[in-house]
């Protein structure tokens, strides 16, 4: 899937759902050491905000920083002031969509049929988030791929280092990683470890010649 504009180098997302801000730099320093450039903090974690705004001041030269379960236009604001530059949504709201591509964020919107990926790329969202994945499987990516635009498609929920190839031959550029990554209250060696695991799952898959 070369080629499409996605503007990190490595396409996965680390979702750190649940970290509280005194965590989250160790965290992401660990993500980041690891080869992650994307990192989502979803907006239900312990005082987000002061998360995102920590982690972009420190890293946000170096990965792509932002927040997930993004629900109404104010989330879209707040995560903006706080200098995300990526909005993660669990849905397709167009109006939502339209208004963080005007604040100046790069959505990943979530999605689960054509007819909702047609509505999140109308209302401009500049990625798709097929979720949760593992409902659907990658029989889904792979019908998906045949109607959708190359626009960069990210599955997540229940990706595993065992499974993300699977869904990067049916199609996807790459996916979200969430429990499977990192946990609530887990260190930063675990952390590490698991980062560590899923780039070499990405990169073994890059490397295989196509089928």
């Amino acid at each position: 899937m070369a080629g499409m504009d996605w503007p990190t180098r490595l396409p996965l997302i680390a979702i750190l759902r649940g970290i509280r801000p005194d965590e989250a730099l160790p965290h992401v320093q660990a993500l980041v050491e690891a080869g992650f450039d994307a990192i989502e903090i979803p907006l239900n974690s312990p005082d987000w905000a002061d998360s995102v705004r920590r982690v972009a001041a420190a890293f946000g030269e170096r990965a792509l920083i932002g927040g997930g379960t993004v629900l109404r236009e104010a989330d879209a604001d707040a995560l903006a002031e706080a200098g995300g530059r990526l909005a993660v949504t669990p849905n397709t709201r167009p109006a939502l969509i339209a208004h963080a591509v005007a604040r100046g964020l790069h959505v990943a919107a979530g999605f689960a049929t054509a007819s909702e990926a047609f509505a999140a790329l109308d209302a401009g969202a500049q990625a798709l988030k097929l979720f949760p994945a593992t409902t659907y499987g990658p029989g889904h990516v792979k019908a998906l791929r045949a109607v959708l635009p190359p626009v960069p498609l990210f599955a997540v929920g229940g990706i595993t280092p065992a499974n993300l190839a699977d869904y990067l031959r049916a199609g996807c550029l790459g996916a979200g990683l969430g429990s499977d990554l990192y946990r609530p209250g887990q260190d930063v060696a675990r952390t590490a470890a698991t980062a560590q695991a899923f780039v070499a799952a990405y990169r073994a898959c890059a490397a295989a010649p196509s089928a």
